[in-house]
């Protein structure tokens, strides 16, 4: 769910960017009294998601603005669906009409890539995860539409989970003393937040196992080889997490070695919007 405030503020700075002064183009040949429709069509196949944001967006551009909604989020959609009517002042329509667009192409986009991966591994017990590799100002945004499409959120930022990454063990000095700075800083802060750490080598996992005092650990840029060895290894004491070198075509490979997180950071950042339009009635 997408806390009130933080869509707010994000509708309220589209609002800003896009109608700034006033809609002129609209302005200048319609006329304010006039009412109208206009059907949100689909153009693509794929998994719709952003129906509440729109209804979001529609409030704040106008109290005069009404949704009818035939398609929830999550649901999959064809050429030709109509996923809601939009019905009010032709001023206020065009003026909320490309913040919807943007919102609903960009979130349908990211929930219908996350679905194919999902569906990919159906029948494993492997999950699809996120990662922070997200639009600034928009990661909610894109996360929600990765749940939408049936993935899970990884950590939302720096502040809910510590993952101690190559450059965090390199500054350290080693994984040990990541490892043992992160648990003694969790005890000083009185924080209750788990800790996944990044290894690069089996020998890096061999480390990690003789140390513990961490929740899950990352294999980053493993092939199957080492990944299924890996997982061996670390024989459920703690959960793992492939990344890295992972692609729609190779899915099934690492998810048959048994890891119990796939993250995908093409997810979010390598997306190509659903193609969705508009059109007045």
């Amino acid at each position: 769910m997408i806390p009130e405030k933080y869509l707010l503020s994000l509708i309220e700075n589209a609002y800003k960017e896009d109608v700034g002064n006033g809609d002129h183009s609209s302005l200048c040949c319609i006329n304010k009294s006039v009412r109208g429709k206009a059907n949100l069509l689909v153009k693509e196949i794929g998994i719709i998601a952003g129906v509440e944001v729109a209804r979001a967006v529609c409030k704040y551009y106008s109290q005069n603005l009404n949704l009818d909604i035939y398609i929830n989020d999550g649901a999959e959609i064809n050429p030709g669906d109509i996923v809601f009517t939009l019905e009010g002042p032709q001023l206020d329509i065009l003026a909320a009409e490309r913040t919807i667009l943007n919102f609903m192409q960009r979130m349908s986009g990211i929930a219908t890539e996350t679905s194919k991966y999902v569906n990919k591994l159906k029948g494993y017990k492997t999950k699809i995860l996120d990662t922070r590799k997200t639009t600034p100002g928009m990661r909610l945004i894109e996360k929600e539409a990765v749940k939408i499409g049936g993935g899970m959120n990884h950590r939302i930022g720096l502040f809910d989970m510590i993952m101690l990454k190559d450059n965090h063990i390199d500054y350290a000095g080693g994984i040990e003393k990541a490892i043992l700075n992160a648990e003694k800083y969790l005890k000083d802060k009185n924080l209750d937040l788990k800790i996944e750490i990044e290894t690069r080598s089996l020998e890096d996992v061999k480390e990690v196992l003789r140390i513990g005092k961490v929740n899950r650990i990352m294999l980053d840029n493993f092939n199957i080889q080492d990944t299924m060895l890996a997982v061996e290894m670390i024989n459920g004491r703690f959960e793992t997490e492939s990344s890295g070198g992972i692609n729609y075509e190779n899915l099934r490979d690492y998810a048959e070695c048994g890891v119990d997180f796939i993250s995908v950071g093409a997810l979010t950042h390598q997306i190509k919007s659903l193609d969705l339009s508009l059109k007045a009635v």
